[in-house]
């Protein structure tokens, strides 16, 4: 359901007040969790997927309309390919995808011989290889893992004892991978090597534990994230109904965006003809949890413009 519904808002700016613009593009899209959005710049639509329906979501903002591709299987994420078609997490492997002819090829399997395991979010790095983590679906502490599919098909295990693995960006000059175990949570950054796609010297770069405005019971951590140009991390507060702009050199809050009737926040993206509207997606219900309907619009998704910032063209598979 597409719907134009807008709101004016103002910002918790650190300092300064700023105003902006929440559209509800698409209302009762998903009746599970909204997850990985991702503009692609190529076709200028937006996907992102409905993870427990099994539903990769296409949706082209001029028209209005929306495609819908189902798939067998919980999806974690989905990214378009260089050569055609789609990578998605299904369940614990990557995944090739035809749109077309619904074609579903696995590439790589992840957590081998583990029960209850899947790929949760996943995005690629600037040399076009997929990254995807893994959790247990009962939220089992340290049981998964983040991953690479590299682009000659080979699949690496990049850090382990993960809980719920989340969001990834990398920085502008691509020596900074950052990341999210929403646990714990904090958002981490990585030197990175981005000829061999090494990671090392993790540390802390943003605390929800330790940012009043984050720090309440109600705002369960960070989940989905991404890069503006400056580099500042935009980071959907899950429960917590708003996305964080956080400087990941000092870890401190600049701004906080609130989504109103939408309590919690799955992941954002940057987007539209000049990558200056930040998409968000939001959870629905969990099949068979506690993870309800709470919101009015849970499980919508929004668009916000008016931000002052905009992001870079989103990577692609490219094996």
């Amino acid at each position: 359901m597409s719907v134009s519904t807008t709101c004016s808002c103002r910002s918790t700016e650190i300092g300064t007040a700023m105003s902006y613009k929440v559209e509800i593009i698409l209302k009762d899209t998903v009746s599970t969790i909204g997850e990985a959005p991702h503009w692609d710049d190529v076709t200028q639509t937006l996907l992102y997927v409905d993870m427990y329906n099994g539903e990769v979501h296409r949706y082209d903002p001029v028209t209005g309309e929306e495609d819908v591709l189902g798939l067998n299987g919980v999806l974690g994420f989905v990214v378009p390919r260089s050569k055609g078609g789609l990578v998605v997490g299904l369940g614990q492997a990557f995944a090739a995808v035809d749109w077309e002819t619904k074609t579903v090829t696995k590439l790589a399997e992840t957590d081998p011989g583990t029960q209850n395991h899947r790929l949760n979010d996943g995005k690629c790095d600037p040399r076009g290889r997929v990254w995807g983590g893994t959790m247990e679906d009962d939220f089992k502490l340290n049981e998964g893992s983040l991953y690479c599919l590299d682009t000659d098909g080979s699949v690496s295990r990049k850090q382990d004892k993960v809980t719920i693995s989340n969001g990834l960006a990398w920085s502008p000059d691509n020596k900074t991978m950052y990341y999210i175990d929403t646990s714990p949570r904090q958002v981490y950054a990585y030197d990175f090597d981005i000829e061999s796609g090494g990671i090392s010297n993790r540390r802390v770069v943003g605390n929800f534990n330790d940012l009043p405005e984050l720090s309440s019971k109600d705002v369960l951590g960070p989940d989905g994230m991404t890069i503006d140009t400056e580099g500042n991390l935009w980071v959907a507060c899950f429960g917590g109904g708003c996305v964080a702009k956080i400087d990941p050199n000092t870890g401190k809050l600049l701004q906080k965006v609130d989504i109103p009737n939408a309590t919690r926040i799955t992941s954002v993206c940057w987007g539209g003809k000049n990558l200056d509207e930040l998409y968000v997606t939001s959870l629905r219900m969990k099949p068979n949890s506690k993870l309800t309907v709470i919101d009015t619009l849970d499980g919508a998704v929004f668009r916000v413009t008016g931000l002052g910032a905009r992001g870079r063209p989103a990577d692609v598979y490219r094996g």
